[in-house]
């Protein structure tokens, strides 16, 4: 175990000297929020595959997947791999011409300085579960590869500076870099842990009879209106969700052009819900290769399944490639999710209260990346024991029904307005907080709700007469010329 411990404290300094490396590429704010606009495809792929492969893919999902089937995953892999890829067939080429530095800039523009705050403070607001939920995890990590000699608390705190110290340095070319990096452990990793698992449990087919007998491969709800509500909502809440965020837009506008962003989130998505199935697989294997055990664990820790299987029935070299595939997963995914929320803030909430000159810009980034990553150790913190996988569902209920629709009307419908947009985030957070706060949440998912009223939302109030069309105006002009 001393030699487990050794081998992984040397991975993770691994990953920190790789991103000091690449910080040496930061001369300025778009070198280190979007890598200087000019990463290639394969390393747009890597850095939307591994953002996304992150502490719910590879601890969150195999738990809930051996509880409920490929129905009760259906949010993750298969909604936020479908943002990905709807991201770049629909979104990625429009916001990249527009040659913007944050995703809150394109509200700025189109609807106006107070709809950019609101919507940016709701896409702000979404990382704290997200980036929580991979602190979560390498806490988890830690305590287990040490056996309780650090603590998930203590292990959360370590993982957490590791991941600033190279994320504050190099910002997105460190995450780019580092991405790259940990996406071939990822893959090496998971998939030498899936032959062996394989191995362990009698077979491959053994496994798959296994999950047919369990029903696990249903991918549909409860055959009523209720089940079908609540799974369409849970399919739509990352789907949705994810669409609205600042880590995608990062990804989309460091692409070298508008071709690679559109090409590498469709790709990255497509690979991420394949490979989502291999810590299916693993978990599965897992039960029946150690039956005692699995069964507890199912019943009391399904997302401590996987690891346990490593630890107790796996060769050393397999643990070390294991472990290392897991940090791998969770740093990438927390250093990218740190980066994003702050820069949004800086740039779309912070200057609306502060004089924010070119030279103190990366400065500003800097110290709000240290804040935010203290803030997201608290509320880590203060959740522990709270699922992986529930802490990233919650976080994308946000920008569902805050900033969704008036991004999507935004970009293709020329009559939305500044009072649309004000009226979909009235209307879709109101309903959205109704149904989470009451009992008809029971009744009519508290996600769909918000959602549908933040489009009626936008529809009515785009519709309605308004005095200032000023804006609205100046946006139609900026079409025609681009036109």
């Amino acid at each position: 175990m001393t030699q487990l411990i050794v081998l992984v404290c040397m991975y993770m300094l691994v990953s920190i000297g790789i991103g000091l490396w690449a910080a040496r590429r930061v001369r300025n704010t778009a070198d280190y929020a979007l890598a200087g606009r000019s990463l290639p495809l394969a390393m747009v792929i890597t850095a939307t595959f591994a953002t996304w492969f992150g502490s719910e893919t590879v601890l969150g999902l195999p738990g809930r997947f051996i509880e409920g089937g490929i129905a009760g995953v259906i949010e993750e892999p298969f909604g936020s791999g479908m943002a990905l890829i709807l991201v770049g067939m629909f979104f990625a080429r429009k916001l990249y011409n527009m040659n913007l530095l944050t995703i809150g800039d394109f509200y700025r523009k189109r609807y106006g300085k107070k709809v950019e705050l609101a919507c940016s403070l709701f896409i702000v607001l979404s990382y704290l579960g997200w980036v929580g939920a991979q602190i979560a995890a390498l806490g988890l990590v830690l305590n287990l590869v040490t056996e309780g000699a650090v603590s998930v608390a203590l292990g959360m705190t370590i993982g957490t500076f590791v991941v600033l110290f190279y994320t504050v340095y190099g910002g997105m070319w460190s995450v780019a870099f580092t991405d790259f990096f940990q996406m071939i452990i990822i893959v090496c990793g998971l998939v030498a842990i899936a032959v062996c698992a394989s191995d362990l449990a009698g077979g491959v087919g053994k496994v798959v009879e296994f999950a047919q007998s369990r029903d696990l491969f249903n991918p549909w709800p409860e055959m009523s209106l209720q089940g079908w509500l609540f799974w369409i909502s849970a399919a739509m809440t990352m789907m949705i969700g994810s669409i609205p965020q600042q880590d995608v837009f990062q990804r989309v506008m460091s692409a070298k052009d508008a071709r690679t962003a559109s090409r590498g989130p469709v790709i990255g998505g497509v690979v991420y819900i394949f490979f989502a199935f291999v810590p299916m697989f693993i978990v599965c294997a897992a039960v029946l290769a150690m039956p005692n055990v699995g069964l507890e664990l199912l019943n009391s820790d399904p997302q401590s399944l996987l690891p346990t299987l490593v630890r107790d029935y796996m060769p050393g070299w397999l643990k070390v490639l294991f472990f290392g595939a897991v940090l791998s997963a969770v740093m990438s995914t927390a250093s990218a999710t740190m980066l994003a929320p702050t820069t949004t803030f800086v740039e779309n909430v912070l200057r609306q209260y502060v004089t924010v000159t070119p030279e103190k810009e990366l400065g500003y980034m800097r110290v709000t990346l240290v804040v935010f990553a203290v803030a997201v150790l608290a509320y880590s913190l203060y959740f522990e024991g709270t699922a992986i996988y529930d802490m990233v569902a919650m976080a994308y209920q946000f920008p569902v029904v805050g900033a969704f629709w008036p991004l999507v009307c935004g970009l293709y419908w020329k009559k939305a307005t500044t009072q649309g947009a004000w009226l979909s985030i009235l209307f879709g957070s109101t309903v959205w907080g109704v149904l989470t706060v009451s009992a008809l949440g029971d009744a009519f998912p508290s996600v769909l709700g918000g959602f549908l009223a933040a489009g009626c939302g936008m529809l009515i109030g785009s519709l309605l007469p308004t005095r200032n069309n000023e804006l609205h105006r100046e946006w139609q002009r900026t079409l025609s010329v681009s036109a």
